[in-house]
């Protein structure tokens, strides 16, 4: 499957993956992050039921806070 993941194209062997699993193909440790898919925000709690299908648009963005 081929996506568009933070605006560069990526390529999976998969037809579909749940969030969760890009996260974890990627490497995305941090803990406050904010997914969309298609523009559609994902809840964690749906990591693991949300699925990326190929010509899907995702964006992973880190949450951070200072003061």
């Amino acid at each position: 499957m081929k996506i568009i993941l933070n605006n560069t194209p990526e390529k999976f062997d998969q037809d579909m993956m749940t969030v969760n699993e890009l996260l974890k193909a990627k490497t995305f440790t941090f803990k406050m992050l904010i997914v969309r898919i298609n523009g559609n925000l994902v809840k964690k709690d749906e990591y693991n039921t949300a699925t990326i299908r190929d010509k899907d648009d995702v964006m992973v963005l880190h949450l951070v806070s200072g003061g």
